[in-house]
């Protein structure tokens, strides 16, 4: 199975090593310099299409914990110098303004520049991406008080947002439909988790997820994975299905199988060849959403599938694929050429419709962490 767009690898003579050099000398900077509230602290939510920070705009947990894991993890691939020191700094903000300020446990869903709450509810999703930060900087020197923060958000998330169904809640309070996007995103933080800590009770933790996976949220028979779901994890008909989340599985069962020695060569070969039914014919890029049928629901193209049909199609090299790291490079330079190329040195495109125009006009801060997701993995498997 080989994407038919390959030749597009050859647009560039090394598309990871320029991918590499956009991040260090352009991205990194952007966003911890423009990027970083200096009066306030914490990371802004978006820049304006000229690259001035919006610092008005509501900040949310999950931008600013994703924002934490760009620059932990920058400075774990020893990408830039810095990136400890910002990624501690915008850690101390977020335990300081989204954790616990009304005084109950967990962290709050949005807030504003100064701190105020704006919106008090624990939202599952959020929680994830806070475990993915905490991981990502206790890899780098496996401090004592970054792990009693990773068990006090786990304990969190174990006592009031696990589900009597199977999974977690959406949130605290409860609310319907149930997405399968917390619990993936729940996978991630616990694979990222057993990396940094090798704690075996967190291989246990993602086999939980990787059940649910496989009982619940994959459709064996329609080799798809649905978006939402009753509490009891029935699907809701008609099935909606986002081509970026059947690529991102991909990958994320990958790291699955490599930290616990189970194959999953067949589920991540089902969901890849159904995420590239939803290529626009045009660009070769993936759309947003479709129909279990392959159909579109809406053809237009956010940049964050373009880095994750990259990062399966890499997860599929890694483990020897004929043709999958062509495929990976080809998918890589799509997403340059497409979102990449932006007037603002290390900024992007967000969106755009099925004839190409641009229908986000800001530069969204929580795209950093899919594009240099993507590329880290690249790094570690292409290069």
């Amino acid at each position: 199975m080989v994407d038919p767009s390959t030749a597009s690898a050859r647009d560039a003579d090394d598309i990871v090593a320029t991918l590499k050099s956009r991040i260090i000398e352009r991205s990194l900077p952007l966003w911890s310099g423009e990027g970083w509230d200096g009066a306030a602290g914490g990371f802004v939510d978006r820049l304006d299409a000229e690259g001035r920070a919006d610092r008005l705009a509501p900040r949310r947990t999950f931008v600013q914990a994703r924002q934490i894991y760009c620059f932990a993890k920058a400075a774990q691939m020893g990408w830039y110098a810095e990136g400890k020191e910002i990624a501690l700094r915008g850690l101390e903000h977020l335990l300081r303004k989204a954790k616990s300020p009304d005084g109950q446990p967990g962290y709050v869903h949005r807030f504003e520049a100064d701190g105020a709450v704006l919106d008090p509810r624990r939202d599952t999703y959020d929680h994830a991406f806070v475990l993915l930060a905490l991981a990502t900087v206790y890899s780098l020197d496996r401090d004592a008080q970054v792990r009693a923060e990773i068990d006090a958000a786990l304990s969190f998330v174990d006592t009031r947002l696990r589900s009597p169904h199977g999974g977690f809640a959406e949130g605290f309070p409860v609310t319907l439909p149930r997405r399968q996007n917390p619990q993936m995103h729940l996978f991630e933080a616990m694979i990222a988790l057993f990396d940094a800590t090798y704690d075996l009770v967190f291989q246990q933790r993602a086999g939980e997820f990787f059940g649910l996976f496989m009982a619940s949220l994959y459709d064996k028979q329609r080799q798809t994975l649905g978006e939402y779901f009753e509490e009891d994890w029935s699907k809701i008909e008609p099935v909606v299905v986002e081509p970026g989340h059947q690529a991102e599985w991909v990958w994320l069962l990958k790291g699955f199988e490599r930290i616990t020695g189970c194959p999953t060569g067949r589920p991540r070969g089902e969901l890849l060849a159904t995420a590239l039914r939803y290529q626009d014919a045009a660009t070769g890029c993936l759309i947003d959403v479709g129909d279990a049928a392959g159909n579109a629901m809406r053809d237009t193209r956010r940049l964050w599938p373009q880095t994750e049909i990259a990062k399966a199609w890499i997860a599929q090299a890694e483990s020897g694929e004929e043709g999958a790291a062509d495929a990976a490079r080809a998918a890589l330079a799509r997403l340059e050429r497409h979102y990449l190329r932006h007037p603002v040195e290390g900024g992007w495109y967000d969106q755009f419709d099925r004839d190409g125009t641009s229908l986000v006009a800001t530069i969204p801060a929580s795209s950093f962490y899919h594009v240099l997701c993507a590329v880290t993995e690249a790094e570690q498997v292409l290069s």
